[in-house]
């Protein structure tokens, strides 16, 4: 079948999709923006769904079917090239004669599947049609190598595996007030979040097949988003670094401890080649790192990161170190919690004393931020104290926050320091606690 003759069907396809099932997240996007409006993201975290959503609101608006030209470039019947990319004008004139292309929406999934992507959407853009949404599940899709290309057109939202909030309106759980019996249920829903994360097609499988799914998703993390777009030959050394970024979650990374362990296993490996490894799975939103805070940049970009994953369901599948170590998962939780709120505006501090979380807003700092699974033990509260009094002292900062999986609110005052200790299940349910 002639490539263009594929692209109708394809066309033909998604226009007939149902949309009625798709479920809302807390995002909704922009029309009419006069922007390119782009979704990143790691696989399976919901961007298509996104745009299916905002394809849905444009029907009740009552644009028409036909109008709406949408095409996701991971599926296997689109193996297009750049200079297949003007195929899709083509056949959709040739489907729809009497349609006018600047009245059109068009929507791009994965759209970094094909090289040289940028110049097609720009001109796209600038003859044809402003209302024009693209995804990618690569970070660095919209960084500085075409920057040149979108600067001024584009808007980005990332999207992320689902939030507590969003968790909770998928198990169709609908908490206004807090008393006994919705803290009873908030507390069972957090556990089951903090195991199992929150990619969204989990909701709606069974739990035995958990596993399983979320292991087939890292296989196509890896394969498809690191080895073949990275052009990556020794698959092993990449396998070893994220095992040990894994194992590493909320503590100091060292890529040159890792080359050493390497080099001592007998494996073939450039320390350069372990920092294009972190970057490429950066690029790709499977983990991010986290800088130390200085007031100096300098400082803070030479210092020892740590690192945090993408999703503890998928920490969970990938190893048993962390089944039980609810503690560094509910860190992790946290970390991706406050990420997707604060972004390059979240840093940890170290000094003689740590402190987990450190927030900026507007230049100054915001919020620092403990977490502890519990404070039961009086040794451990004086530990998360004690670490935020200095880090407060520190940073000229006098209050600070302590989160835990489930004890009681509760407020401590020394030195003239102010602490609000608060369970997570309300920290990160955003519809009572606003932060």
């Amino acid at each position: 079948m002639k490539r263009k003759n594929i692209i109708k069907e394809v066309l033909i396809d998604n226009q007939n999709r149902d949309f009625n099932q798709v479920r809302k997240r807390s995002l909704t996007l922009p029309i009419n923006s006069n922007k390119i409006v782009s979704l990143t993201g790691v696989r399976r975290s919901g961007k298509t769904y996104m745009l299916f959503d905002t394809i849905k609101n444009l029907l009740k608006k009552d644009i028409k079917k036909s109008k709406i030209i949408h095409l996701n470039f991971d599926d296997e019947r689109l193996q297009l090239t750049t200079e297949d990319l003007d195929l899709i004008l083509q056949a959709y004139r040739e489907l729809f004669p009497n349609n006018d292309l600047k009245t059109c929406y068009f929507f791009f999934d994965e759209i970094q599947n094909i090289p040289n992507w940028e110049k097609f959407v720009s001109r796209l853009y600038e003859t044809i049609s402003k209302n024009i949404f693209i995804t990618g599940s690569n970070s660095k899709m919209l960084s500085s190598d075409i920057a040149t290309s979108l600067r001024g057109r584009n808007i980005n939202f990332e999207v992320f595996p689902l939030s507590f909030n969003e968790f909770l309106d998928f198990k169709k759980i609908k908490i206004k007030t807090i008393g006994s019996k919705q803290k009873s249920i908030l507390i069972n829903a957090l556990d089951a979040y903090i195991k199992n994360g929150g990619f969204p097609e989990l909701i709606q499988i069974p739990e035995k097949y958990h596993q399983k799914t979320l292991q087939e998703y890292f296989y196509v993390m890896l394969y498809k988003d690191l080895i073949e777009r990275y052009d990556i030959s020794n698959s092993l050394n990449l396998k070893y670094f994220l095992n040990r970024i894994l194992v590493n979650i909320g503590k100091p990374t060292s890529v040159n401890k890792i080359y050493n362990e390497l080099k001592s296993n007998g494996y073939s490996v450039s320390k350069n080649t372990l920092y294009d490894f972190l970057d490429y799975s950066e690029a790709v939103y499977l983990n991010f790192s986290l800088k130390k805070f200085d007031y100096s940049l300098i400082k803070r970009e030479k210092s020892e990161k740590k690192n945090y994953f993408i999703d503890n369901g998928l920490i969970n599948a990938l190893t048993f170190k962390f089944s039980d170590n609810y503690g560094l998962l509910l860190e992790n939780a946290v970390y991706l919690h406050l990420r997707q709120k604060h972004k390059d505006n979240l840093f940890y501090f170290k000094e003689k004393k740590e402190c987990d979380f450190v927030v900026f807003k507007e230049d100054e700092i915001n919020k620092i931020i403990q977490v502890s699974y519990n404070i039961e033990d009086k040794q451990t509260l004086k530990r998360e104290v004690d670490s935020l009094i200095y880090t407060g002292k520190k940073l000229n900062i006098n209050k600070g926050i302590i989160i835990t999986f489930d004890s009681a609110e509760d407020e401590i005052i020394q030195e003239n320091f102010k602490i609000n200790i608060l369970p997570a299940y309300l920290f990160l349910f955003d519809k009572i606690y606003k932060k």
